[in-house]
């Protein structure tokens, strides 16, 4: 859930922070003091798009800030974070978004920065921002298909996945059918290009490790006299008279006169045979190393006309010799396919045949699974339907195009909601006869039921009651609070019977000081709570019977809470 949310600079907000807490907050205020603003700020933090317009006037950056708590250790959230390489620890996460007053955007999870698309990625599974004007998925028909999977919870991610994998396959052969079977003139002249490649790669004779090699005999040859020098210094300090060798051999033989008195004599003799013949060795090795040491000029200007011309191919192949005989490995491939194309064409026929088949076959589950959903979530809807006095609406749900099983991405099912609110009236898609007052009692029945399947930490309800009253205010309000047993819930209302239910109230006001304007929050005690409910019931001026009302008012609610 929204922890804390820190906003400064933004429109009319100077500075602001807010401490929310589980259950339904509800946000009240005078119409221009600032509600809706916090909900742009929330947006925004969530990836809405931004603009330099909310940037406070003679400010130079607006700058948003919120902390979730996560309580839930199989919450999407996690995916999404492991996906971008977010950790998330202590179940918490932090969202921040700045927009500058030249227009730029920053945006940052668990201060990583993150473009606004990750933000975006982030934002969706922490919050739901509905109102009265962003009915948009609702009122898409595309997207009523992910609303009945949604519905399906586990079973459709599974069965889902499994024909995603299969569909996915499908189109990568389809798509390689496709590349294969163009043109003549097309393939003609990828054959020259590709043949020209592999004559190149071929004359090269490339080895592998090749460059590698040359390089280190490369260094070798460049700096002969260093090396040549450095070996000749370290053999005569070994070998030769009153050198190494002998002094240590010296020392050797004074020890081995004592060996027989001391054992401390007798264990340092045994260590210096050891470190005396290991050291033999080693002025032998670089004796033998020094005599098989040449310098080559004409070896030298052979390996860098070879290194010039290994660069040359690796500009054009890939950084490495790997590279670029894993480069014309897969030339070879595609000459081969490309001279042997029907064949191959007639191989990917009966594969894409096969995969089509399988893929049919998911596609027919998706299709069982959604059908058997269908009805249940048609019930449910009614019944959510009927608390909110549309019982005389019908709702349902149909299946286009499903016979003919021409296969998406989601399956063949072509799903459409549709809706007749009068007894009598034939079923119409959603979109053409539903109203807005309707639009939002119909989003807020799904959200009711899909607030346990989606996992969004924080819903938020935007003056979603905008133009009802009486009982279905009063069906709203209770709709609202259900849904805030399942997730937190902030609302900015009008109506009193939808405050009436608030766990926390919150009022927001708007000041003027010194030709500014400036927006407060403050978190309403008892007797304030019966004055702001008095003030939404008669609009202005406050009379002991709107206080006596507001009381009862909060009484029912405590009432109808504590049943649920």
């Amino acid at each position: 859930m929204l922890t804390e949310l820190s906003i400064k600079n933004f429109a009319i907000i100077e500075e602001l922070s807010l401490n929310f807490q589980e259950g339904l907050t509800v946000l009240t205020g005078e119409t221009g003091a600032g509600k809706s603003i916090i909900i742009d700020a929330i947006q925004l933090l969530a990836g809405a798009r931004g603009s330099v317009d909310f940037v406070r006037h003679e400010s130079n950056k607006a700058e948003i800030e919120g902390l979730f708590f996560i309580d839930h250790e199989k919450h999407p959230i996690y995916q999404v974070g492991k996906a971008y390489g977010i950790e998330i620890s202590d179940e918490q996460i932090v969202l921040q978004r700045t927009i500058t007053s030249s227009g730029k955007s920053i945006c940052r999870v668990n201060s990583k920065l993150v473009t606004l698309a990750i933000l975006r990625e982030f934002g969706k599974t922490l919050i739901d921002i509905h109102s009265q004007h962003e009915t948009q998925s609702l009122m898409d028909n595309e997207q009523h298909i992910d609303f009945l999977d949604l519905y399906l919870g586990d079973d459709m991610k599974e069965a889902k996945k499994d024909y995603q994998d299969i569909y996915n396959r499908l189109e990568n052969l389809k798509k390689k059918y496709r590349s294969l079977n163009d043109n003549e003139q097309e393939m003609a002249q990828r054959l020259d290009l590709l043949q020209f490649q592999q004559q190149e790669l071929t004359e090269a004779q490339l080895i592998p490790n090749e460059d590698t090699a040359l390089e280190e005999e490369r260094n070798q040859l460049a700096n002969y006299e260093r090396i040549h020098q450095s070996l000749s210094d370290a053999y005569f300090s070994l070998y030769g008279e009153q050198h190494g060798l002998e002094l240590v051999s010296h020392a050797q033989s004074a020890l081995q006169d004592g060996a027989d008195l001391d054992p401390f004599i007798a264990e340092k003799l045994d260590s210096i045979s050891n470190h005396y013949y290991m050291l033999e060795e080693l002025t032998y090795d670089i004796r033998n190393y020094l005599d098989q040491l040449q310098f080559n000029p004409e070896r030298l200007n052979e390996i860098e006309q070879r290194m010039d011309e290994l660069n040359r191919l690796k500009r054009k192949y890939g950084p490495t010799v790997e590279e670029m005989l894993d480069y014309l490995g897969r030339v070879e491939e595609e000459i081969e396919q490309i001279t042997n194309r029907e064949t191959h064409l007639n191989t990917l026929v009966t594969e894409i045949d096969e995969v089509e088949k399988d893929a049919l076959l998911e596609a027919d589950q998706l299709h069982h699974l959604r059908k058997q959903a269908a009805e249940t979530l048609t019930n449910d809807i009614h019944r959510e339907l009927k608390d909110l006095y549309l019982e005389k609406t019908t709702f349902s749900i149909d299946f286009e195009d499903s016979t003919q099983r021409k296969l998406k991405s989601n399956g063949y099912d072509k799903i459409l909601f549709r809706i007749s609110t009068n007894v009598g009236e034939p079923l119409k898609d959603l979109t053409k006869i539903a109203s807005g007052g309707e639009l939002s009692r119909i989003m807020l029945a799904l959200k009711k039921i899909f607030s346990k399947h989606q996992g969004i930490t924080s819903v938020i309800f935007d003056e979603v009651d905008t133009g009802v009253s009486g009982r279905v205010a009063q069906a709203i309000a209770e709709k609202i609070h259900e849904i805030s047993l399942e997730s937190q819930v902030l609302c900015i209302t009008h109506l009193p019977q939808v405050a009436a239910m608030a766990d926390t109230h919150k009022f927001i006001q708007k000041k003027e000081k010194e030709n500014r304007t400036f927006t407060s929050v403050i978190e309403l005690n008892n007797t304030e709570l019966i004055e702001e409910l008095s003030r939404m019931i008669t609009g202005t001026k406050l009379t002991d019977t709107a206080k006596e009302h507001a009381k009862e008012m909060l009484t029912l609610a405590d009432r109808f809470k504590k049943s649920n």
